[in-house]
């Protein structure tokens, strides 16, 4: 929004040098995170009363699962990925150039998503059960808004001069012409990127600031990446290839990092408020439509190796003990297994935290690994 001002003063000549800082999608990108930051942190303390007061007992913990959870973590409110998506909202409509369709499509799944989770968060709360909306629901809704705003992207992103089919293709990372076009195969692959990073966050936030910082280091990770490929001479430079438009959702990674960071001053343990499905299908979603704006679906799948690794350990124990009555962790996601082993729950955390950090660094590496 402000970035209409800078342009509203250039045209009229008007000479406003404070105001010239709007230009730079940096300084944007660094104010965008300030206000998200700003307003989680304002709201929170409110909001988690207003939250305690309307949810009574909380959101309700797994009775089967991690017994000290139970008694430690009753009462709890959830929904706090409110105060996150208010941050983030507020970031980007403020500090975004608003004609960017990159940035409108992030939105629309980031809130989406966002709606969907709420319904899920108060179909628990309200019904004091661990069992909300099911699965099949909530991947229809998921599916139809990825597809839809996949659609929109091939038909309205803008595209580099003399470069065909960009926009349907799939790149792979550490090669520097491996690009198949998967023509419109690809709103099948890009929803499932969407989608399904969605459930891999969503399936992470189990424990006291598990999920939310790795979202801040894959949001931090593809904020490099967006502002680099989203500009022609970094692009050119690392032999990646060039997206317009897409630097701008660098301000959005600015939000989110924000944004968490503000949550994460009353969820840090013991938390105050849970994220809840409110945040991590809203947040996951968010990435997943980073990463397909910007190209990088298959680097999002290094960079958010931990959420992969958390999906994939609660497939593995569904089917197999499907298929022979036996477990192959001790619980999933994976890690409730190591609390079962004796991890302390900030053993956990941080040592996933170090994790989400490494495999940000390999992602990384796959900007000049060409």
């Amino acid at each position: 929004m402000l970035y209409f001002l800078y342009e509203w003063l250039a045209r009229s000549q008007e000479h406003v040098p404070l105001l010239n800082l709007l230009k730079y999608l940096t300084f944007r990108t660094g104010m965008s995170m300030l206000t998200a930051y700003i307003v989680a942190v304002a709201m929170g303390s409110r909001f988690i009363r207003w939250m305690k007061s309307k949810q009574g007992k909380g959101q309700p913990i797994r009775t089967d699962g991690i017994a000290r959870h139970v008694t430690e973590k009753s009462g709890t409110p959830t929904m706090g990925g409110f105060m996150i998506l208010a941050g983030l909202f507020v970031g980007a409509l403020l500090w975004a150039d608003l004609r960017n369709i990159h940035v409108w499509v992030v939105l629309l799944i980031t809130g989406s998503y966002g709606v969907l989770g709420f319904m899920d968060d108060y179909a628990k709360v309200t019904k004091q059960t661990t069992a909300g909306l099911s699965s099949g629901q909530k991947l229809v809704a998921q599916f139809v808004v990825a597809i839809a705003a996949t659609v929109l992207l091939i038909l309205f992103a803008p595209r580099a001069e003399g470069v065909v089919g960009m926009e349907t293709s799939l790149v792979f990372p550490f090669f520097k012409a491996l690009v198949i076009n998967l023509g419109w195969f690809y709103v099948a692959f890009a929803a499932v990127t969407i989608a399904g990073f969605s459930n891999a966050v969503n399936l992470t936030d189990g424990l006291d600031g598990l999920a939310i910082v790795p979202v801040m280091i894959a949001a931090a990770t593809f904020g490099l990446i967006t502002y680099l490929v989203g500009n022609y001479k970094f692009a050119d430079y690392l032999n990646l290839h060039f997206a317009p438009g897409v630097g701008e959702l660098a301000v959005l990674c600015g939000a989110i990092i924000g944004g968490g960071m503000g949550f994460l001053w009353y969820n840090a343990p013991p938390a105050k408020i849970f994220m809840g499905d409110t945040g991590s299908l809203a947040l996951g979603g968010a990435l997943g439509a980073i990463a397909v704006c910007s190209k990088h679906e298959l680097v999002l799948g290094i960079v958010g190796g931990l959420f992969v690794v958390e999906a994939l350990s609660v497939i593995i124990q569904v089917g197999y003990f499907k298929k022979t009555g036996k477990r192959v962790f001790l619980m999933a996601p994976i890690h409730h297994h190591f609390e079962k082993l004796g991890w302390a729950e900030s053993t956990v955390v941080i040592r996933f935290w170090i994790v989400a950090m490494m495999l940000s660094f390999v992602g990384l590496a796959t900007l000049k690994l060409r």
